[in-house]
């Protein structure tokens, strides 16, 4: 039965299925048996950045949106610094025309900062004929899952995030105490923030099983919970960053999730673990006799770092991505592959047959996680596909004179390498494509045109 929400400009009509609607509301009731307090909602769409677009709405109005709410197409367009990016064609030129957006079930929850009173609820997009909006990196994800679900390979999926802490230069009289890789007792200022985000993590159902000091001094990673529910870990990663900013602030401190903040520290990355399983529920991946990859296993790992270096436009999205591949700093600088090794770009881990997975080690903290594992997918996608695939030789094993897959170290040539991707683009869309590529170029452009202090240093 169509729901109508009747606009300023015309009634249109909406169509929703009723179990979702009635699903949402009995989310909106139980939530609020919890919650009773609450006073306001954000309500959120993830841009292609992953940056939260959206606004905040008064807890009377949250059950309306059971019937949808509206937010302008060109969200999708948008730059680092919010503005819409024209060259993407869907802003101005179109008339910024408004969307539907519906909630995401299983999203609404408490925010870290006041979580007595203050929740957010994540959205997503619908097109015109009402199927799922094609720029939506969610949505996009969502259609890749699909397509290998009804092939019967379901894959398991753990997340990893790194970021770095530092004092806030307003906050003087705060001072930090150095912190030393896989340190358990962090100095008391950093610890505050470590517990407060696990709590705010458990009040948002995210199963996060560690917090790792890292290599550099306050930068530490956070562990997600290997999960078959792949969007829900792509919406708990992107909740970890908000809380972990929140709880940072609300402790006199700041976080941040750039891929290299500082040129003399290891940059932070987003790692992701990957088991595959088949219908029965049965991991096929796993070693041979030689305790080498098993043929599936090659097959998707040839596929992985075939796609790899044109993938680099989404999994080091900006300038500042590229400046973390540098040498040795466990940071791959080609696409290759290797067991028990942290310099390679997919990684085996330890592991027994039942839990024997990849590590993509490639992304930088600042990538989307939509579009990262949307890239894994498609990889996995072609592998099963492409059984003619070669795996190339493991990192150990290659000799100088070997052949080698460098990486572009530069963001317009993995932006040229992408566009030309025939694999890529027959999953992720023209469409999407071309958007990507152009509000990325936009982006590019607003760093390289700024003359900087050193180039004035220089005297010429």
């Amino acid at each position: 039965m169509p729901i109508y929400d009747q606009t300023s400009d015309s009634i249109h009509a909406v169509y929703v299925e009723s179990k979702d609607a009635d699903l949402f509301l009995l989310e909106v009731d139980q939530y609020l048996n919890q919650y009773p307090e609450t006073e306001h909602i954000d309500i959120c769409l993830h841009d292609l950045n992953g940056h939260l677009r959206g606004k905040r709405i008064d807890i009377k109005s949250l059950r309306s949106l059971a019937k949808g709410c509206y937010f302008p197409l060109s969200i999708y367009a948008m730059s680092l610094e919010g503005k819409v990016i024209e060259e993407s064609g869907l802003g101005k030129y179109i008339g910024e025309p408004d969307s539907l957006c519906l909630p995401i079930l299983g999203s609404l929850r408490p925010c870290a900062n006041q979580s007595e009173k203050h929740a957010q609820l994540y959205l997503t997009m619908k097109s015109e004929n009402g199927s799922d909006c094609e720029f939506e990196p969610r949505n996009i994800l969502k259609k890749i899952l699909l397509t290998l679900n009804q092939m019967n390979y379901f894959p398991v999926m753990a997340g990893e995030v790194e970021f770095y802490l530092y004092a806030n230069q307003s906050n003087t009289e705060y001072k930090l105490g150095q912190t030393q890789s896989f340190d358990v007792d962090a100095p008391h200022n950093y610890q505050t923030v470590l517990e407060g985000i696990e709590i705010e993590a458990k009040k948002q159902n995210i199963a996060v099983t560690a917090i790792v000091a890292e290599s550099s001094s306050g930068q530490f990673e956070i562990n997600l919970q290997h999960s078959s529910d792949i969007l829900k870990l792509c919406d708990d990663i992107l909740a970890v960053k908000r809380i972990v900013k929140h709880i940072a602030i609300m402790n006199g401190l700041n976080a941040s999730f750039m891929a290299k903040p500082n040129m003399l520290s290891a940059g932070s990355g987003l790692h992701f673990h990957m088991s595959l399983l088949n219908q029965l529920q049965h991991n096929i991946f796993g070693t041979d006799e030689r305790k080498q990859p098993n043929q599936c296993m090659a097959q998707i790992i040839a596929s992985l770092i075939q796609l790899m270096p044109a993938a680099m436009a989404i999994l080091a999205p900006n300038i500042n991505s590229f400046r973390r591949f540098q040498f040795a700093q466990h940071v791959p600088l080609e696409a290759n592959w290797g067991i028990n090794n942290r310099n390679v770009a997919i990684r085996l881990p330890c592991a027994d047959q039942e839990n024997y997975r990849l590590e993509y080690r490639v992304a930088g903290a600042d990538a989307n996680p939509y579009l990262c594992i949307s890239i894994i997918l498609i990889g996995v996608l072609h592998g099963l596909t492409h059984t003619a695939l070669k795996l190339p030789k493991a990192a150990h094993e290659i000799k100088p004179h070997d052949a080698r897959i460098f990486l572009p170290n530069h963001q317009i040539d993995a932006l040229k390498l992408f566009e030309n991707n025939a694999i890529l683009k027959q999953y992720l869309g023209a469409s999407f494509v071309q958007l990507w590529s152009a509000c990325k170029k936009y982006e590019y452009q607003l760093v390289a045109n700024k003359i900087t202090d050193l180039e004035l240093q220089w005297g010429l």
